[in-house]
């Protein structure tokens, strides 16, 4: 049976390099050489996963279809690579230490010490070779390469188990069948403009000196690397300076991999793991394209998230990834206005007018409005009223998750005449609760209760505009939430014209929402970035977008075309995603969109 081979990518020096950039630019070349690529992501937190994580803390939480709540790296892997993984691909201290415990309550050591070496190293090990066995892409067997990252920095007190366990590791799977890639900080003095090496240096010395050595080095710097200081680094950090890659400031990560395909990090990676000869060279041809078609645009499309997040982008990271495909696909320009969703209160301090004034001139200046999910009440009257201008204003509107809520209680306050309609949420006692807590919830813990994962929903009205744009009778969608739209009150929203589209297979959770006479108002229970693509946008980004620049009509018509329909036996979209290419827009929509050619 063929060995599993595995490529470590640790970061030096700083936080924040890009290293799950890198493992996911790294894996998505490795696969572009002809190989099965899987990977593994290291949080050295004791949290048990990201789930109970401030997104101010830690940026987005990610979920996986088996409803695993992790980091945001492991969506950049998904995207990437395209591939779909598990809550266990996610390794952090909290889930090691608590199998350990576990193990040691059930008597499994034998009566022996519980110590960090060997049985936390060994868990570790396990661990990692478990999970690299499970097949990620619809195929059977496991990968050929697994990609690990371990986060944070080399010498964080809390990564010294992690980093005592690869150090064995790398000597249990044997030589050839371990690659580590160290990314490191080139910063530049900029009086001086001059490349300092001395801090990867340093960073290298203390990677040595627990015991493992880097085959590869992958600089972080604002520009390619002078060869002296290639040189220089080679010399101090003994790595080969053929195996030293620069990974420079460029337009759009879409980059990343291709700066590595040019600097051949493949054959350095081949080299170590004996694979020269074996795999073959990169096709990253339609990659490319897609990159450089983003370099391009020029046309702008603007698009308010109204957020409680907004100071920290990556709090939105997939939402902000699933615009930029769709975009992408519509050959536009994504301009992102953030919108902090309290400043759109009504202000009676004097020293906030300023702040209300502006986030009302971006929300009305932007071509489309989208409001994410979120918990607790801060800034969810300010979402309601975006929910309200847009609904009242014609302009494009996406809700997701308690974007969704929001819009139906909007929609209960503003047509129905119910002015205290409220979420149980935010006000427990409200007389008109549109939004209730779910039955199956825990009001006591938080982590990993909500209603979590892949779930399935089935369209009830087949002349929508979300059944056009997926092309499907029912899709399966990932979820994150503990509240849901109260079955009690449909029947009157319904009649009052708000459209619930979709719903789950038992009828009263209620999944999507429309405004049939709006150019394009949807709300969706479920979260559809978590599945959006490069290539193959989410269907309701698309939707978004394409109405947001006037090109929604032709997108459906495009389809229709194309007989793409609500019929199940369509293939253009596939459990919530595209199924085809960049060029999902037929040329001639191009030339009507923006005369721009493919």
């Amino acid at each position: 049976m063929k060995k599993m081979k595995y490529v470590l990518v640790t970061g030096g020096v700083v936080s924040g390099l890009g290293k799950g950039v890198t493992a996911s630019s790294i894996g998505l070349l490795l696969k572009a050489c002809g190989l099965r690529v899987t990977s593994i992501k290291i949080d050295p937190y004791l949290n048990s996963d990201a789930g109970t994580m401030s997104p101010f803390e830690h940026g987005e939480v990610f979920v996986l279809d088996d409803g695993g709540e992790v980091d945001l790296d492991l969506g950049n892997y998904e995207r990437f690579l395209d591939v779909k993984l598990t809550r266990d691909n996610n390794i952090t201290t909290g889930k090691i230490y608590q199998f350990v415990l576990d193990k040691e309550r059930r008597g499994d050591y034998l009566g022996k010490t519980v110590q960090v070496v060997p049985q936390v190293t060994d868990a570790i090990q396990e661990w990692i070779e478990r999970v690299a066995m499970i097949p990620v892409d619809g195929k059977e067997g496991p990968a050929d390469v697994c990609v690990i990252e371990l986060g944070g920095t080399i010498g964080d007190i809390e990564s010294m188990p992690f980093i005592e366990a690869l150090g064995q590791f790398s000597y249990r799977v044997g030589s050839g069948n371990f690659c580590l890639i160290h990314v490191s900080l080139v910063p530049v003095i900029n009086v001086v403009g001059e490349q300092k090496t001395k801090p990867t240096q340093h960073s290298v010395r203390g990677l040595r000196g627990l015991g493992l050595t880097p085959n590869i080095l992958a600089c972080r710097s604002t520009m390619a690397l002078d060869e002296n200081v290639k040189e220089k680094l080679s010399q101090f950090c003994h790595v080969s300076a053929e195996d030293i890659i620069t990974l420079y400031d460029v337009p759009n990560i879409w980059h990343i991999p291709l700066l590595l395909r040019d600097q051949k990090a493949h054959e350095a990676i081949f080299k170590v793991l004996n694979l020269l000869g074996t795999a073959k060279e990169p096709s990253l041809k339609e990659w490319t394209t897609r990159a450089e078609i983003c370099d391009m645009l020029h046309e702008p499309v603007r698009i308010a998230i109204v957020g409680k997040y907004t100071g920290l982008s990556d709090s939105y990271l997939s939402v902000l990834k699933a615009l930029l495909h769709a975009s992408v696909a519509c050959r536009k320009k994504l301009v992102v206005d953030w919108v902090p969703a309290s400043d759109l209160e009504d202000m009676t301090e004097i020293e906030n007018l300023d702040a209300y004034k502006a986030a009302w001139k971006l929300l009305k200046s932007a071509d489309g409005v989208l409001v994410p999910g979120g918990f607790g009440d801060r800034g969810v009257e300010g979402k309601i009223l975006a929910a309200k201008y847009a609904r009242e204003n014609g302009v494009p509107f996406l809700g997701i998750c308690l974007g969704m809520q929001i819009a139906v209680i909007e929609f209960a306050r503003s047509v129905l005449g119910l002015k205290d309609a409220n979420s149980t949420e935010f006000d427990p006692n409200t007389r008109n609760p549109c939004i209730i807590f779910m039955p199956e919830g825990s009001k006591t813990h938080m982590g990993g209760t909500m209603r979590l994962g892949s779930r399935r929903t089935y369209f009830q009205v087949m002349d929508c505009k979300s059944v056009k744009l997926y092309g499907r009778s029912f899709i399966d969608e990932r979820h994150r939430h503990r509240y849901e739209v109260n079955p009690d009150m449909v029947t009157g929203l319904e009649n009052a014209g708000l459209s619930f589209t979709g719903k789950d297979e038992t009828g009263r959770r209620m999944e999507i929402i429309e405004l049939p006479d709006h150019p394009y108002y949807i709300g969706v229970q479920f979260h559809p970035e978590f599945k959006s693509r490069p290539g193959k946008p989410s269907a309701l980004f698309l939707g978004l977008i394409a109405a947001a620049c006037g090109q929604l009509d032709a997108l459906l018509q495009g389809f229709e075309s194309q007989e793409v329909n609500c019929l199940p036996n369509k293939k253009v979209y596939q459990n919530g995603y595209a199924t085809r290419p960049a060029n999902i827009i037929t040329d001639a929509m191009y030339s009507y969109c923006n005369g721009v050619h493919s």
